[in-house]
């Protein structure tokens, strides 16, 4: 191994320990096709995703069903949950569409969510509640959505408590075609958007 190599390789240890630049929603500004929620998020989609805890390890792994809807940039999104462990949760989202920038609120968010779109990825942040051994823990999450082609959009997100990183949440959401919708199982809506909210 030559003098050069060998620094190389010493060298490497060193190199993967140092921090990257973080990524901005700027980054994404060219990139296609373009992410429109009010587009992508509208009528039937699926999602399959897992939990991964701080270590990495898979702690829990679901299915989605989502119910969305639009209206003079107001939007309603019904999500409904199935564990592996057989826990069912749902969540009612109410977005607002300003320009490029979204604002949204859920049961078991703590005030807004915030975020913005560039291209074809938004990146937005908002306080969890999270249910945890009889506590809820408010969890912060910077969650960002990569719209892959007009059906498909990856989802990842980081969770953080008291800026600490606790886990991460990795899932694919698809849009139903118009026949797989027709014939997808009946999901009873559970969605009951907050009365008074002022977005």
């Amino acid at each position: 191994m030559t003098h050069a190599a060998s620094l190389m390789v010493l060298a490497l240890p060193v190199l993967l320990m140092l921090p990257g630049c973080a990524s901005s929603i700027d980054d994404y500004r060219n990139e296609k096709p373009s992410l429109e929620l009010d587009q992508f998020f509208n009528g039937r989609l699926v999602a399959y995703g897992m939990v991964q805890n701080f270590s990495g390890k898979v702690t829990r792994r679901f299915r989605a069903d989502i119910t969305a809807q639009w209206q003079e940039g107001r939007g309603t999104l019904d999500e409904q949950f199935q564990f592996s462990d057989g826990e069912q949760q749902s969540r009612c989202w109410t977005l607002v569409k300003q320009g490029n920038r979204y604002r949204g609120t859920a049961g078991d968010i703590v005030g807004e969510a915030l975020g913005e779109v560039q291209g074809n990825t938004l990146n937005w942040r908002y306080t969890l509640q999270v249910p945890v051994n009889g506590r809820v823990w408010n969890i912060d999450l910077d969650d960002w959505l990569y719209l892959i082609d007009e059906n498909n959009l990856i989802n990842r997100t980081k969770m953080k408590k008291f800026g600490l990183p606790v886990g991460e949440l990795t899932l694919h959401i698809r849009k139903l075609s118009d026949a797989e919708a027709a014939h997808a199982d009946a999901v009873e809506p559970a969605c009951e958007p907050h009365e008074g909210d002022e977005l």
